[in-house]
C-alpha cells in the first residue's frame, strides 16, 4: 500500500526556524505563561522586568542611579542613565540572540540575564519596539515591529548618557493582556530594597530603599499587622545580604530569597543554605539539637545573594540551582549569625528562648496526634464523609493517575456526584457545613476539629505529600455566595496547613453550568451570563432558560457530563508564602472592621433598568 502523502517524513519537512520565529513560535520557552496581566508571573511582567534588569545591571556596577518607568495602557517605556549601550552595537544588543555585554566579567559581574535572551524577547514578542543610546553626546536608536528593523539613525545629543527603550507587548500574543500597577509597584519596591539608593521612579511614585532587606522585611510584618518579638537581625557584605526576626503572630515560615536582584520564589540553594547555617548556628549557640522546624517556626525574613554565574532551573529563574556554593555560604551565615548572638547576649535568649517555646508545642502536638488518632479508631476505622473511590494514586510506582476526590457540601450536592460518578476514579468527600476558619488557629485545630481531621485522614497528607490518595483534589461547592464561601474556606485550610499540595498542582475547583438554555431541539450549558446571552440568542425567544443555583438542583443525568471527559476545572494556583500570607491575612484573617471597609468601598451595586 502506497504511503499517505501528508504522513511522509523526508528531507522536505525538516524546517529550521530563525531566533525570531523561534521566540514568536515558542514564546513560553523564553517568558514562562503568556497570561493576561491578572498573575504577577504573567508574561507582559516579564518583559518589562528583563528590560529593568539592565537598568539594575548598570547600577550594581556603579553607573547610573536612577530608572524612570511609565506605562501607559500597555505601552512602556524605561530611561536609565547608565553608560548606554555602545553606538555601535545597539541593533545587535536588542536583536540577535547571544549577543550581549554579560558574558564579560570586566563589564558584569552580578548579572541577572546571562543568556543573552532578555531584550531581544522583548523585541521579538513586541508589536513595536524602540530603543536609543546616548553615549559621550551622541546617540544611535532602532526601531522594530514584531522583532524586525524597520529604521535606524545616529547623531548628535545633549542628554545625558544611558538607554531608553519603549515597547508595546503585541496583541496577536499576549490577547487581552493589561498591566497591573500593583504588580510593577511590588516589583519595584523588591528592586528598591535590593538596590540601597537606587530611585526608581514610576508613574509619578518613586520607590528608593535606605536599609535594604530590613525595609522588607518590616513591610511584610506591617502588611500582616505583626510585631516583631526582636528587631530584625541584619547583615550585609558584597555578595550576601539576609534579615529576619520572628513573630507571635505567625505560621510557618516566610521568607523571600533573591540573586542578583531576580527573585526566586521557589527559592533554591542560597536560601537551603541559609536555613541550615541558621539551624547550625542555633544549635551551637545553645547546645541543643533542635530541628529545622523549631527553629524557623513563626520566622519572617529574607535573603539575597549576589552570583557571577548563577544557574536557574528554568528560563524565568525562579529557583537557584548553583550546588558550589552550598559549603561557603552555609559557614558564612553559621559564623556571622555566632558573632551576632556572643554581642548581642539579649537578642540572642530571646531567640532561644522562642526556638525552645517551638518545641515544646510541637511536643504538645504530638500527644494532641495520638490522642486523635487513638479517638478515630475508637468510633471507625472507616471515615463516614468519605464515599471512597476503587483506584488510588501512587506518584512513586506511577500508578492512580486520573484518580480524584470531590470535595463538596451537603448530601443533596453529594447525591448528584455519587449517582453518576465514576466509582474506580471518583471519590466524594462530604462536608458537614461551611468548614472552620483556620487561618488564625495553630496546625492543633487540623487534630481537635473532626472534620478537619477527617478531610487530612481522606487524602493521607498528615505529614508529607507521598502517601496522597488522589491525584486530583477537586472543591466542588455551589456558585452562590455560601458556596463561595465555603471554597475559600478550603483553600485557606490547604494553604495554611498542606500548601505542598497547592505547590505541587493538585488543588482544583470544578466549574459547573449557572445556566441552561434549551428550546425542543437542542439544550446548551452555560458557565457564564454572556455565554447565556449568546445561546439564548441563538435558539431564539420562545427558549426555556434555567438558573442553577446549587449542585443538586442538577440531575444527576445532567450532572454527568460535568464530571466526565468535558469536566472544567481550574487550578488552583500556587503563590509563595510571602504573597499568600498577605492576601489571605486581609480577607480572613480577624481583621473585620479593616475588611468591612474594604468592602463597602468597593461594593458594586447593579443599577436596574
Amino acid at each position: 500500500m502506497a504511503e499517505n502523502k501528508k504522513n511522509v517524513y523526508d528531507e522536505s519537512k525538516i524546517k529550521t526556524l530563525s531566533s525570531l520565529e523561534h521566540i514568536r513560535l515558542r514564546t513560553g520557552m523564553y517568558i514562562g505563561r503568556i497570561g493576561d496581566g491578572s498573575h504577577h508571573d504573567d508574561g507582559c511582567y516579564v518583559l518589562l522586568k528583563e528590560v529593568i534588569d539592565n537598568t539594575i545591571d548598570e547600577y550594581i556596577m556603579g553607573y547610573g542611579k536612577e530608572v524612570q518607568i511609565k506605562v501607559e495602557g500597555n505601552k512602556v517605556s524605561v530611561r536609565d542613565f547608565g553608560r548606554g549601550i555602545p553606538l555601535g552595537k545597539v541593533i545587535d544588543c536588542v536583536s540577535k540572540i547571544n549577543t550581549g555585554a554579560k558574558y564579560n566579567d570586566d563589564v558584569f559581574q552580578f548579572s541577572v540575564g546571562l543568556n543573552g535572551v532578555g531584550t531581544k524577547a522583548v523585541n521579538a514578542l513586541s508589536k513595536d519596539f524602540y530603543v536609543r543610546s546616548h553615549r559621550g553626546g551622541e546617540f544611535s536608536e532602532a526601531s522594530f515591529k514584531q522583532g524586525k528593523l524597520k529604521g535606524e539613525k545616529t547623531g548628535k545629543t545633549t542628554e545625558p548618557d544611558g538607554t531608553f527603550i519603549e515597547f508595546e507587548p503585541d496583541p496577536t500574543i499576549f490577547k487581552e493582556s493589561e498591566f497591573r500597577a500593583e504588580y510593577i509597584e511590588k516589583r519595584l519596591r523588591h528592586y528598591s530594597y535590593l538596590n540601597t539608593g537606587l530611585k526608581l521612579q514610576f508613574n509619578g511614585q518613586t520607590f528608593q530603599s535606605k536599609n535594604g532587606l530590613l525595609d522588607l522585611v518590616m513591610e511584610d510584618l506591617r502588611a500582616d499587622n505583626s510585631e516583631p518579638i526582636y528587631p530584625p537581625l541584619h547583615f550585609a557584605n558584597k555578595t550576601l545580604e539576609f534579615c529576619f526576626t520572628h513573630s507571635n503572630s505567625r505560621y510557618g515560615e516566610s521568607f523571600f530569597s533573591f540573586v542578583n536582584g531576580q527573585y526566586t520564589s521557589d527559592g533554591g540553594t542560597h536560601l537551603s543554605a541559609f536555613r541550615e547555617g541558621l539551624l547550625k548556628a542555633v544549635n551551637e549557640h545553645s547546645k541543643g539539637k533542635y530541628e529545622g522546624d523549631d527553629v524557623r517556626e513563626c520566622m519572617v525574613g529574607a535573603v539575597a545573594i549576589r552570583l557571577k554565574d548563577p544557574l536557574f532551573e528554568s528560563q524565568t529563574k525562579n529557583k537557584l540551582g548553583n550546588t558550589e556554593i552550598r559549603t561557603e555560604l552555609v559557614n558564612t551565615v553559621r559564623e556571622e549569625l555566632l558573632h551576632f548572638f556572643n554581642r548581642n547576649r539579649e537578642v540572642a535568649e530571646k531567640i532561644m528562648a522562642k526556638v525552645e517555646d517551638t518545641r515544646q508545642l510541637r511536643k504538645e502536638l504530638q500527644d494532641v496526634k495520638k490522642l486523635a488518632r487513638e479517638r478515630a479508631k475508637a468510633i471507625t476505622f472507616r471515615i463516614p464523609q468519605l464515599k471512597d473511590c476503587k483506584v488510588h494514586f501512587d506518584k512513586e510506582k506511577g500508578k492512580g493517575k486520573g484518580s480524584m476526590v470531590f470535595l463538596t457540601e451537603g448530601q443533596s450536592a453529594a447525591g448528584s456526584i455519587v449517582s453518576c460518578r465514576d466509582v474506580n476514579t471518583q471519590a466524594i468527600f462530604v462536608l458537614k457545613g461551611k468548614p472552620l476558619n483556620v487561618w488564625d488557629l495553630k496546625r492543633d485545630i487540623v487534630y481537635k476539629n473532626d472534620e478537619m481531621y477527617n478531610l487530612m485522614r481522606s487524602l493521607d497528607i498528615e505529614d508529607n505529600l507521598e502517601g496522597l490518595r488522589y491525584e486530583k483534589v477537586i472543591l466542588a461547592t455551589d456558585a452562590d455566595v455560601d458556596g463561595l464561601h465555603i471554597r475559600n474556606l478550603l483553600i485557606t485550610y490547604f494553604f495554611r496547613f498542606f500548601d505542598q499540595l497547592v505547590q505541587d498542582g493538585h488543588l482544583y475547583v470544578l466549574e459547573t453550568p449557572l445556566f441552561r438554555v434549551r428550546n425542543k431541539d437542542k439544550t446548551i450549558y452555560c458557565y457564564s451570563e454572556a455565554e447565556r446571552d449568546t445561546a439564548s440568542q441563538a435558539l431564539g425567544k420562545s427558549c426555556e432558560i434555567t438558573r442553577f443555583k446549587g449542585l443538586g438542583e442538577i440531575s444527576p443525568a445532567e450532572f454527568k457530563q460535568f464530571i466526565g471527559k468535558e469536566m472544567r476545572l481550574s487550578q488552583v494556583e500556587y503563590a509563595a508564602k510571602p504573597d499568600a500570607s498577605n492576601i489571605l491575612s486581609f480577607y480572613m484573617g480577624r481583621n473585620t472592621p479593616e475588611r468591612k471597609d474594604y468592602i463597602m468601598e468597593n461594593l458594586i451595586v447593579p443599577v436596574e433598568d
